[in-house]
C-alpha cells in the first residue's frame, strides 16, 4: 500500500494528473486559436461592429473569403476584462478553475453572467490569460437595439482585448464548433482511410512478393531435383565410362585369341598351315610349316598389328616334303584388340 505522502512528481509534473495534462494538450492542439488545425479547418467569420466589419479565421484577421458565420463585436462599455496568472498545474482543469473564478468575481447574477477567455502566453510555471465577463441581459438588449437580434444563438458574440479577440460563450458559437468538429471527423476519417489504403497496399505488395517467393522456391526445388537427377546421371555415366575404360584396358591386356587366329588365317595362304597356336596376353607363340618360312616371318613382320616378330628357333626343313618348319613369337602392337 502506497504511503499518503509519497511523491508522485516527475520533472515537475504530478503523475496523478498525467491524463488531464494529456487531454489538455490534445484540446489545445485541436481547439486552440493558435492550433494549425484550427487555422486550416475553421471557417471564416465576418465580425460586425458599430464601425464596420472584418473577416477573421481562428481569431486572426483573414483575407477576403466566402463566409457563412457572423459575429457581433461588443463595445467596451459592456465588457469587463481581467488578466489572470494561473499555475501551470491547473491546465488540465482550466475550464473548472475559470468557472470558479467567474462565479467568485462576477458583479452579475450567476444566471446572467457570460464569459470567455483567451490564453495569452505560458512560461515554465504559469499560464497568462485574459478573462472577459459580460451581463447576458445587457448584451441581448444591445443586440436587439442595435442589430435587431433577439435570439442569443443567432450570432456569435466577441469582445476585443489587448491580447486579441475573445469569444464570449453562451451565444451562437455552437454552430461553428459543430461544423468544425465535422471537418475534424472527416479529416480523421480520410486519414484512417488513407492509412488503411497504405496498409492494404503494403499487404497486397507483401502478398504478391510472398507468391513470387513461393514460385521462386518451387522453381528452386524443381531445379534442385533436376540437378540431383542430372548429378545422378552424370555419376552413372562416369561409372559406366570407368567400367568401359577398365574393360578396354582388360581387353587391351588380353586380346581375343579367336580374332588373332582369324587374322592369321586371312594373312596366310594355303601353302602355310599352323601346327600350334598359343596366346597369353599380348604374346602369341606360333608353330607351323610352309614352303617358304622366311617369307611367312617377313609377312608377319610387315603387319602393323604386330609390334615384334621373332624366331626362337631356326627354320628347319621337314624331310623330303619340301616344307619348312618355323616357330615364331609375336607381340601384338599397342591398341590392337579383338
Amino acid at each position: 500500500m502506497l504511503e499518503a505522502g509519497q511523491n508522485w512528481e516527475l520533472f515537475g509534473y504530478d503523475m496523478r494528473q498525467l491524463g488531464k495534462h494529456w487531454l489538455a494538450a490534445w484540446r489545445g492542439l485541436v481547439w486552440g486559436d493558435d492550433s494549425p488545425l484550427r487555422r486550416r479547418l475553421d471557417e471564416v467569420v465576418c465580425l460586425r461592429s458599430e464601425g464596420g466589419s472584418a473577416l477573421y479565421q481562428a481569431g486572426q484577421p483573414s483575407r477576403d473569403a466566402p463566409y457563412k458565420c457572423e459575429a457581433i463585436l461588443l463595445p467596451e462599455r459592456l465588457v469587463l476584462t481581467r488578466a489572470l496568472r494561473l499555475p501551470l498545474a491547473v491546465e488540465g482543469d482550466l475550464d473548472s478553475v475559470l468557472g470558479f473564478e467567474v462565479n467568485a468575481n462576477s458583479p452579475f447574477a450567476p444566471d446572467d453572467t457570460g464569459y470567455g477567455w483567451q490564453l495569452v502566453t505560458r512560461d515554465e510555471t504559469h499560464l497568462h490569460l485574459v478573462l472577459v465577463v459580460v451581463s447576458m441581459s445587457a448584451v441581448m438588449a444591445y443586440l436587439g437595439r442595435t442589430y435587431d437580434i433577439h435570439d442569443p444563438r443567432q450570432r456569435e458574440v466577441w469582445a476585443e482585448t489587448d491580447a486579441g479577440m475573445v469569444l464570449v460563450r453562451g451565444f451562437g458559437e455552437s454552430g461553428r464548433a459543430a461544423r468544425y468538429r465535422q471537418r475534424l471527423l472527416r479529416c480523421a476519417a480520410m486519414l484512417v482511410a488513407s492509412a488503411l489504403l497504405v496498409l492494404l497496399s503494403a499487404a497486397l505488395a507483401a502478398g504478391i512478393k510472398r507468391a513470387e517467393l513461393a514460385q521462386v522456391q518451387a522453381r528452386a526445388a524443381t531445379t534442385q531435383r533436376e540437378a540431383a537427377q542430372a548429378s545422378q546421371m552424370r555419376s552413372a555415366l562416369a561409372l559406366a565410362n570407368e567400367t568401359i575404360g577398365a574393360t578396354n584396358h582388360i581387353v587391351s591386356l588380353h586380346p581375343n585369341p579367336h580374332f588373332e587366329l582369324a587374322r592369321l588365317t586371312r594373312l596366310l595362304d594355303d601353302s602355310v598351315y599352323i601346327v600350334q597356336f598359343a596366346m597369353s596376353g599380348r604374346e602369341i607363340r606360333l608353330r607351323g610349316r610352309a614352303t617358304d618360312a622366311a617369307s611367312v616371318m617377313q609377312l608377319l613382320t610387315d603387319q602393323p598389328y604386330y609390334a615384334e616378330v621373332t624366331a626362337p628357333q631356326a627354320i628347319v626343313k621337314v624331310g623330303n616334303s619340301g616344307l619348312e618348319q618355323f616357330s615364331l613369337n609375336i607381340t601384338l602392337a599397342g591398341g590392337v584388340s579383338g
